[in-house]
C-alpha cells in the first residue's frame, strides 16, 4: 500500500478500474469531492468528520443528495478493499435530513461531538480555505477581464469553485460553532502540529535547530520565524507529531528534519 497516495491518484486508480461508461458517469461527482477536499492531500488522512461534513454540504445543495453520494460511497469501499485506508469511510457518508422544527437548537448542537484534534483539524482546514478564497478572487478578476462572456469558460469555472469554497467554509464554521468539544486523554497527551503551533526542528544532517510558528498567509513573517501553513515547510509539518521526521522539498533539493518539540 502506498501510504502517501494522494486523493487525485486514488480517484484515478478507481476510475480506471471501472468500465469506460461507468467511469464517465461517476467522474463528475468524484471531481467535486476532489475540489472540495484537495487532490494533493494524502488519501489516508481523510477523517470520518470530514466525510460527514461533506455529506451535510451535499444535502444542502440541489439535486438528489443520496444519488449524488453513491459514486463516492463506492469509491470509499474501493479504498478500503485495496487497503489504501484502514478505516471504512462509506458508512459516514450519508445525506442527513434537516432537523424537524419541534427539536430545540440545543438538541441539534449535541449531535456534533468534537475532540480537540477534530476541532484543530477544522480550524486548519478553514485557514487553508481562506487562502483558497483569496486566490480564487484573483482568478475571478483575471477571468472577468475577458469581455467575451459568451464562451468564458474560465470565468464560469472560477465562479463554481468560489461557490464550493464558500459553501465548505460555511459548513466548517457551523461545525465549529455548534459542535460540543470533549476532552480525551489521548488528545491531551499528543503534541500535534496545528495552525498556531510553535515547532522546533532539528536538521538531521547538520544537527542545527530552528523554531517556526505556523500561521496563515496574511500573518506570515519569515523575519519573525512565522511561516504560512501553505508554504512547503508548513505543509510538511501540519498534523505531524513531536518526534516525527519530515521531508521538505525546496527548489534546491530536499531538507530533512526531526520535530524536536511542539508548543
Amino acid at each position: 500500500m502506498d501510504k502517501n497516495l494522494s486523493l487525485g491518484e486514488a480517484v484515478l486508480n478507481f476510475l480506471t478500474s471501472l468500465p469506460p461508461e461507468e467511469s464517465k458517469v461517476k467522474q463528475q461527482e468524484l471531481n467535486k469531492f476532489l475540489l472540495w477536499y484537495g487532490k494533493d492531500r494524502p488519501v489516508n488522512k481523510i477523517s470520518p468528520l470530514e466525510i460527514e461534513t461533506y455529506g451535510a454540504w451535499i444535502t444542502k445543495s440541489t439535486g438528489d443528495a443520496q444519488k449524488r453520494l453513491e459514486p463516492l460511497k463506492e469509491f470509499f469501499v474501493y479504498l478500503k478493499k485495496e487497503k489504501y485506508i484502514k478505516v471504512g469511510l462509506a458508512t459516514h457518508l450519508r445525506a442527513k435530513k434537516a432537523p424537524v422544527k419541534a427539536r430545540s437548537r440545543a438538541a441539534v448542537k449535541q449531535e456534533t461531538v468534537l475532540t480537540p484534534e477534530d476541532y484543530e483539524k477544522l480550524k486548519t482546514q478553514l485557514a487553508s480555505l481562506e487562502e483558497d478564497r483569496y486566490h480564487i478572487a484573483q482568478d475571478l478578476r483575471r477571468a472577468a477581464a475577458d469581455k467575451d462572456f459568451r464562451e468564458n469558460a474560465p470565468l464560469q469555472a472560477a465562479r463554481e469553485q468560489r461557490d464550493q469554497i464558500e459553501a465548505r467554509i460555511r459548513s466548517i464554521q457551523t461545525a465549529m460553532a455548534t459542535g460540543v468539544l470533549v476532552q480525551t486523554e489521548e488528545a491531551s497527551e499528543e503534541a500535534i502540529v496545528r495552525l498556531g503551533s510553535k515547532v522546533t526542528l532539528q536538521d538531521i544532517t547538520s544537527g542545527d535547530k530552528i523554531t517556526y510558528t505556523l500561521v496563515t498567509r496574511n500573518e506570515s513573517d519569515p523575519n519573525k520565524s512565522k511561516i504560512s501553513i501553505v508554504s512547503p515547510i508548513g505543509k510538511a509539518l501540519l498534523n505531524q507529531r513531536q518526534g516525527n521526521q519530515v521531508k521538505v522539498v525546496v527548489p534546491a533539493g530536499e531538507l530533512h528534519y526531526q520535530i524536536d518539540s511542539v508548543e
